[in-house]
């Protein structure tokens, strides 16, 4: 009887054939980076890396055997080590204790996947100069990780590290390591060995403190300690003499640190403490200053000595207790950027402020009883007081992480400005005042890095759902554009706390916007909307500032009362006719108490 049913039909290949998997890793990639020395597997979905990528410099290539007209040997020479490897946005959960097979290596990147820890054989890569590891959920590195002193640049930021050894001063050659959005409560000692460390950031961590020994890290240039629970700034930041930029944003710091030795810097950000004033003597070290951030603090008055720190260009005091600004102000030659939304301020008109630091440095001048000619304030026009007239300010990105293409009033933002940002993290994007109709989309590129981005006057009519992948994205400007509605994909951007609606078309206030629990500023003011919910908009505990100027709310809901989160609630140029305007005029603090009153029981 045949072995073989009734119909069935016999295949004359079987068993000659054999079964052929498909590899992740395709040949002809693995061809070209013999070739190159350099690997990009970033975002293939691997849960695991080949064999074959770990053993690419000691297996013989497969085509070496496979092509009669030339010896293995012959092969070899075509071949470099692999020096560069790029594991990013896969599913790893290990990395193998083969890694080691990859001595060569002077790049290793295996950021967003899902590691919890390293194989000690990471110890044997002695080329390695840039490691990246963040994004994972690392709690604990292998000792041998620390014996790795030709890196540069270690990025361990999106992790759960709760602590770091002594021996992370052996990183001798370390410029640039970042440690944000970790679980530490302190930084070691050790620390004060890396004596060649230019970026140091510990953003989002629970630091309560600083080590002493950073005072040794003479070459530092930017500190970020943003998202801490720092209470004092330590008397050791004051000898820092190379640092340009320092971030002590959302502490508990209750007053301006004295910096006298730090002659260098540049950018000064401690908004969001608990600042009630500033100690006038302080300023006068500040000479090289160009950025002075103090918004969401309880300041009441800026000292006079502020005027004297002429190479000011931006001055963010929103959120404040101000009640007037010096009027010398207005003769600092080079301040482009001054913000004051949230301040009950007497003595300047609420359209003042509307239209732009410009006129506003106008109007103090004409304030200034000494000089009635007001000559003092027009300078020479220099490359130092007006930005890089090139079409992309490179230096912007390599010094400041900006990205800055504004009022070109062009309607695409070119390619060239995106691919001149590839390879720096790009942390603020100004794509104002030009004819952009549409987001670009290659702003998506920027996502793991970007957190403030400006797109005011434009002609934007809507925003894509791509924008919503901005996952870092802290503060972002729209006024001026021809918007009425938002995604509710919105909601997912989890870090926003800032957003800027103003003359735009919304006729309703955007259901989303009570969504997103980490917003503290909205500005919403010229625009149509007619009413807000104050149940919903209670549930927004960090909203400190609510401009809803200009609009066409009727009723104001005496719910309203109940956000005692607000500091600043801006309700003027609005038809109701309750409250009336004198109680409006008073302030939040009495409108709200107002309002509370007029709840029916």
């Amino acid at each position: 009887m045949s072995r073989f049913k009734r119909g069935g039909k016999l295949d004359s290949r079987a068993g000659f054939r054999t079964e052929t998997q498909v590899s992740p890793v395709p040949n002809g990639l693995l061809k070209a980076a013999r070739k190159s020395g350099q690997l990009n597997l970033s975002g293939r979905g691997l849960t695991e890396v080949p064999l074959s990528v770990w053993r690419l410099n000691v297996d013989t290539p497969e085509e070496a055997n496979q092509n009669l007209s030339f010896g293995a040997d012959d092969r070899w020479w075509e071949q470099t080590d692999l020096t560069k490897l790029i594991l990013s946005s896969n599913k790893l959960g290990v990395l193998s204790e083969d890694v080691k097979l990859l001595p060569a290596l002077v790049v290793l990147d295996v950021h967003d996947n899902q590691l919890t820890t390293l194989p000690k054989e990471i110890g044997e890569l002695e080329q390695l100069q840039r490691l990246v590891l963040s994004h994972n959920n690392i709690k604990e590195l292998p000792v041998e990780l620390w014996g790795l002193t030709n890196l540069q640049s270690l990025h361990l930021q999106q992790n759960q590290l709760e602590r770091l050894p002594q021996e992370i001063g052996q990183l001798i050659n370390l410029d640039d390591i970042d440690l944000s959005n970790n679980q530490l409560t302190e930084v070691p000692d050790g620390v004060g060995n890396l004596t060649k460390l230019v970026k140091l950031n510990l953003s989002n961590n629970k630091l309560k403190s600083l080590s002493p020994a950073i005072r040794n890290m003479k070459n530092l240039r930017m500190l970020d300690c943003t998202h801490n629970q720092l209470e004092n700034i330590p008397p050791i930041l004051a000898q820092m003499e190379s640092l340009e930029m320092l971030y002590l944003r959302h502490n508990k710091i209750c007053s301006l640190p004295e910096l006298p030795q730090c002659k260098s810097l540049k950018e000064l950000h401690v908004g969001n403490n608990q600042i009630t004033g500033i100690q006038a003597e302080y300023l006068k070290h500040l000479s090289a200053l160009c950025v002075l951030e103090l918004r969401d603090n309880k300041l009441k008055a800026l000292p006079e000595e502020v005027t004297l720190l002429e190479g000011l260009e931006r001055l963010d005091l929103t959120n404040n207790d101000l009640t007037s600004l010096p009027c010398a102000l207005g003769n600092l030659p080079k301040l482009k950027s001054v913000s004051l939304e949230g301040n009950p301020l007497r003595g300047i008109r609420r359209d003042l402020l509307t239209k732009g630091t410009g006129e506003l440095l106008k109007y103090l001048r004409s304030r200034i009883k000494d000089d009635p000619d007001g000559n003092t304030a027009e300078q020479p026009t220099t490359a130092m007081t007006l930005p890089s007239q090139a079409k992309i300010d490179v230096h912007s990105i390599k010094t400041l992480k900006t990205l800055n293409y504004s009022e070109k009033q062009e309607a695409l933002i070119p390619d060239d400005v995106f691919d001149a940002a590839e390879g720096g993290p790009v942390s603020c994007v100004n794509f104002s005042k030009n004819q952009l109709t549409a987001v670009p989309p290659r702003l998506v590129e920027l996502k793991d890095t970007v957190s403030d981005v400006n797109l005011g006057f434009n002609k934007l009519t809507s925003i894509p759902l791509e924008f919503c992948m901005l996952k870092q994205l802290n503060h972002v400007d729209l006024r001026n554009n021809f918007l009425s509605a938002l995604p509710p994909e919105l909601k997912d951007l989890a870090k926003l706390r800032s957003i800027i609606l103003s003359f735009n078309r919304f006729k309703a206030f955007p259901d989303v916007l009570y969504k997103i629990p980490t917003l503290e500023t909205i500005l919403m003011s010229n625009n149509q909307v007619g009413a807000v919910d104050p149940i919903q908009l209670k549930m927004l505990d960090k909203l400190s500032t609510l401009d809803l100027q200009n609009n066409d709310i009727m009723q104001v809901p005496p719910e309203l009362g109940n956000c005692t989160s607000l500091r600043a609630l801006m309700l003027d140029g609005n038809p109701f006719r309750n409250p009336r305007a004198a109680i409006v005029a008073k302030g939040t603090d009495a409108l709200l108490e107002y309002l509370r009153s007029r709840i029916p029981t």
